[in-house]
This record gives structure tokens, sequence and C-alpha cells, in this order.
């Protein structure tokens, strides 16, 4: 199978035990997931199969879009309500309008610290390992971008409300919800988190790992059916056909000419740099090129 699964990822999982249980059901080893949820995380995790996994780079780096419950009045030692609490404040001043102009301020680009209960490296070490052992490291800021922040839902009375948020690949939204806390003066932790979009994929089309194994039971071609393939996921890139006399060096990756195609007046307008998808002389996906000075030149064969 070559493709991508909008997997609906479950409580008490992680994105590998996910992985794990694929390779059973598909009887396949070739399969990757395309960024890490948290396992008290649920929703959208888009997993790639067979040659589609070449593509699992390109999809941790799309935007992602999540529902966050946060509880003011409480930090702890991972962020979120399933840690060890630190720390606990009274938050009966914290208005709406206050909360509202604290969102504001975390649109766009901002800086986030690192979770120490994350699984980034530091001296080849996952920062929740040294976190675990009782050790706190120096963490450097890092960049994000904040594109959507929406309060959908409060009860300051409960000092709880619901974010959804749009953001960059990298953003952890328990650091966002502890961020809101500090600058409102309260302290705050994630409660709660789903991941709604995945890019194209979103979380009324995921299918659970039970649902995944009924449709393969089912058989071959009902299960393909949900499968989504590579070339869709780039579907502002213009499409060209190889000419079938030049088809091996097509099938070789080599440098080729717009004339090798069908539709060589397209790639003659295309501008430098630009990138566009190449079939086989059956109509076949096979790569991703990307126009140079001179001549086309291979970017990802499938």
């Amino acid at each position: 199978m070559d493709g991508i699964l909008n997997v609906y990822k479950e409580k008490g999982y992680t994105s590998h035990d996910v992985v794990a249980k694929l390779r059973g059901i598909l009887h396949q080893k070739k399969i990757g997931h395309t960024g890490t949820l948290d396992p008290d995380a649920v929703g959208v995790l888009p997993v790639c199969c067979g040659k589609a996994t070449k593509v699992c780079e390109l999809l941790t780096d799309k935007e992602k879009s999540y529902r966050a419950v946060c509880q003011l009045g409480v930090d702890t030692d991972t962020q979120d309500m399933s840690g060890t609490v630190l720390e606990t404040r009274s938050y009966e001043e914290v208005t709406l309008e206050r909360l509202q102009q604290v969102l504001e301020s975390f649109q766009g680009d901002i800086l986030q610290i690192p979770p120490m209960y994350s699984a980034l490296k530091v001296n080849g070490k996952k920062l929740y390992e040294l976190a675990r052992e009782g050790k706190t490291v120096e963490r450097k800021p890092r960049p994000v971008r904040i594109i959507r922040l929406e309060l959908v839902e409060t009860d300051l009375t409960q000092g709880r409300f619901t974010l959804d948020v749009t953001c960059s690949k990298g953003t952890y939204i328990r650091t966002l919800c502890h961020d809101i806390g500090e600058k409102l003066g309260c302290l705050a932790s994630m409660e709660s988190l789903v991941r709604t979009k995945v890019d194209c994929f979103c979380l009324e089309d995921a299918l659970s790992l039970e649902q995944i194994q009924e449709l393969a039971v089912q058989g071959e071609e009902v299960l393909l059916s949900k499968v989504r393939s590579v070339d869709s996921l780039f579907p502002e890139y213009p499409r060209v056909q190889i000419r079938e006399e030049f088809a091996r060096k097509l099938a070789n990756g080599n440098p080729l000419l717009p004339r090798f195609f069908i539709q060589d007046k397209l790639l003659y307008r295309l501008e430098p740099e630009s990138h566009f998808l190449v079939y086989d002389e059956f109509g076949n996906f096979k790569a991703v090129y990307q126009k140079k000075d001179r001549d086309l030149r291979v970017k990802q064969m499938f």
C-alpha cells in the first residue's frame, strides 16, 4: 500500500504505538507518522505507508490546528493536568476582556521555550528522560507562529476556557496555555487537547485503529478507498506526463527537458524553481520535479 491514512489517535496511545499497530493490521513494515501527539492528546495523525513515507517530513512541516481546554490557577511540571502540581494561584480577578487582550498578544510570530517534558534532544538525550531523572536543563526560546487563536468557550467561574489554535510546526500547545497563564498572572495548564487538522487531513474524516481493522477485513479495495494518494497532497502543482520515448529517463530520475513531456508548452511557461508533478507514460504518479535554469531536476522520486 502506497499512500496516507488519516488516523484518529486515541487517548493512551503514543504515535509510535499507532504505527506499530498499523504494521500488524496492514501487514506492512514501511509505515511512518507525521508528527508526534502526546499520549493524552487525541485527534488527527496522518500515517504514511510504503512510498508515501517519503512525504512524512513534508507533512510534519505543515500547519496544524487544535482545540485545547486550559485550566487557570495551576502550574504543573508537564504544563498539562496530567503532571505534578507545582503551584496554585487565584484566578478570580481574570475577566473576559483581560483574557481576550492576552490572547491577542500571542497572535503571530512568538518565542516559546520548549517544555522539559518533550521529545527534543539535548546532547543526544530526550528532554523528558532528563525530566524524569529530576534534571532541568536550559532550553533556548524557539520562534513559532500562531496563525489563528480563537476563544471558543469560557467558564471563568471555574477558571476554564477553550481555544481553537492554528499554528506552525514546532508549536507546543501546552506551553501556549502555560504562557497565557503566566501573562495573566494566575498560571495555567492544559486540560485536554484534540488535533483537528493537519494540512488537508481533517478530524471528521479520521479513522480509529478499530475502524481501519474492520476495513482491512472487508478487503483491500475497501481499505484503499480511504487511502489518500501522494500526489493529492500537491493540488497547487501543475501536472505533466512524460512522452513514451523518454520514459526510461524519468524512471532513472534523470534531469529532463520540457520537450520530453506532452505538456511541454506549460513547462516552458513555468517560473524558475517552480515545482510540478510528473506522471509516467501510463499516467502513474512518479515524482516531484523542479524547474532549473537549463533543465528540470528531480526533487523527490516516488
